[in-house]
């Protein structure tokens, strides 16, 4: 008994370390693509940058891609759940700007843009980053308006999916397209656009 109550602990422990290891390699990966971009990223830098062996990032990513997609996934979940203040425009200001900081900004917005330019050469990275990754943020993107439609604030025959095309396709199209800033301004006129 006593044993299995150390194996118990022994497991635990590992397990954390492994959690401490994987959140270690997804930050070195968004910090040396931001520095060295998508070509001058190696699976042996971002080892030697999260002070990992390159076996324990082989052993949990097929390849650098796929440590690319897993960061993407955490940073997005993290930083563009909307709120929930109750009131639509409030919530849409704040996500939108959330968004736009996101997307042009930081350095989950760098791994975006690499994952984004990948996928133009991909197929299996584009199928990817659109089902498993954009499929979600486009829930959390409806989110605002879902709860208002339950409230009431919106008409019941609203095409809520029109409404996020019109909110976030902005974004994204002077983000990845035409490289235009997307101040507060902007995207401040996008909700008043749409909520009008």
């Amino acid at each position: 008994m006593e044993g299995d109550t150390g194996r118990a602990a022994h497991r635990g422990n590992r397990h954390r370390r492994s959690e401490e290891a994987r959140q270690a390699v997804l930050h070195a990966t968004d910090d040396l693509l931001a520095e060295r971009g998508f070509a001058g990223l190696t699976i042996e830098g971002i080892a030697a940058r999260a002070g990992v062996a390159k076996q324990t990032i082989y052993r949990w990513w097929p390849s650098k891609t796929e440590i690319l997609m897993d960061a993407f996934t955490d940073d997005a979940v993290q930083h563009l759940t909307p709120p929930d203040s109750g009131d639509l425009g409030e919530d849409l200001r704040i996500h939108l700007r959330n968004l736009a900081e996101f997307l042009t900004t930081s350095d989950a917005g760098t791994v975006f843009r690499a994952l984004a330019g990948q996928a133009q050469h991909d197929p299996e990275v584009a199928t990817r980053l659109r089902t498993d990754h954009l499929g979600k943020q486009r829930e959390r993107d409806r989110l605002p308006l879902q709860r208002a439609l339950d409230r009431g604030e919106l008409p019941p025959e609203t095409d809520i999916d029109f409404l996020v095309d019109q909110l976030v396709g902005p974004i994204h199209y002077r983000a990845l397209v035409t490289g235009e800033p997307v101040p507060k301004e902007f995207t401040d006129r996008l909700v008043a656009h749409v909520l009008r």
